[in-house]
């Protein structure tokens, strides 16, 4: 039966929820109003990308799958709080994500704030448990954690961030974007497919591969970002198209147009593959996913 990469998508998509509403199973002690405003976004929707490539480089490194998914958890929580605070008025003020209200328009924007510092710790709790791993596997935790902070704080996500919020109305500099994607958006995918490679102890030539293939996916995922936002509608996109533009955002199609954008797009995809060479066969999982980033159309 021939590869279906629709069928496989769904299939890790529902996998990934279903670990998520473990975490999500036992509130203990925390304030109703806030673990409702956390689910909200959590459950969302969403396409839970960063978790499937999590999911697809255990595989090409020999990880459990059970062990990935405790990482691929805390990568979505971490992820949809920086989704919570990016659509804060103080921000990006969008009242739309994924088709639906963003979390500060349902639940108000203090809350919408301790709700994204409430997944961002969870996500750290989740992930640093040590009786969720193998044995074998314990050693290379701490790398884990400190690789995950490193990437989701201001060395990454967070650092990118600021740029991109202190670059608005500047003139558009190519450097400048590339700069800021790499760390906003790159690093934490990044992140997805390296942390999975350092918790199985991967060699260190496969460590290089699988980093140069999320780096370049990475960078190729914001562009693409950066070209439907000026392409897309809003109802395609679930929310506001052309709202990068309206902002006078640092972005690829800014500095360099929209052919050069999508040129740049093809290039990272053919480096992304190329860089897999050392994990043969194992890598058609991760090739598939970089090339349906780079196609995709919302």
């Amino acid at each position: 039966m021939p590869f279906s990469l629709e069928a496989y998508l769904e299939q890790k998509r529902l996998l990934v929820d279903k670990a998520l509403h473990q975490v999500f199973r036992n509130p203990g002690n925390c304030p109703a109003t806030l673990w409702n405003s956390m689910k909200y976004s959590v459950f969302a929707g969403g396409k839970r990308l960063r978790p499937i490539l999590c999911l697809a480089s255990a595989e090409a490194v020999g990880l459990p799958q059970a062990a990935a998914l405790r990482i691929a958890c805390a990568l979505e929580l971490i992820h949809t709080y920086s989704l919570i605070h990016d659509d804060l008025p103080s921000l990006d003020d969008d009242d739309y994500r994924r088709g639906r209200k963003t979390n500060h328009k349902v639940f108000g924007e203090a809350m919408a704030i301790l709700a994204g510092d409430g997944l961002q710790t969870l996500a750290f709790e989740w992930v640093s448990k040590p009786t969720a791993y193998p044995a074998k596997h314990l050693k290379n935790l701490p790398l884990v954690v400190h690789e995950l902070s490193h990437n989701a704080g201001y060395p990454g996500m967070v650092g990118g961030q600021v740029d991109d919020v202190l670059s608005e109305k500047q003139k558009p500099q190519l450097k400048k974007v590339l700069f800021i994607h790499r760390r906003k958006t790159g690093a934490l995918l990044l992140a997805s497919v390296k942390l999975p490679a350092l918790l199985a102890g991967a060699s260190r030539p496969k460590l290089k591969a699988i980093s140069e293939y999320g780096a370049s996916a990475g960078l190729a995922f914001q562009i693409v970002d950066d070209i439907l936002n000026e392409t897309g509608d809003s109802k395609e996109l679930g929310k506001k198209a052309g709202s990068d533009r309206a902002r006078g955002k640092m972005t690829y199609p800014a500095a360099i147009g929209l052919e050069k954008s999508k040129r740049e797009v093809g290039r990272l995809t053919q480096k992304a593959v190329r860089s897999l060479k050392p994990f043969g066969a194992k890598a058609g999982l991760l090739i598939e996913l970089v090339q349906y980033m780079a196609r995709r159309t919302m």
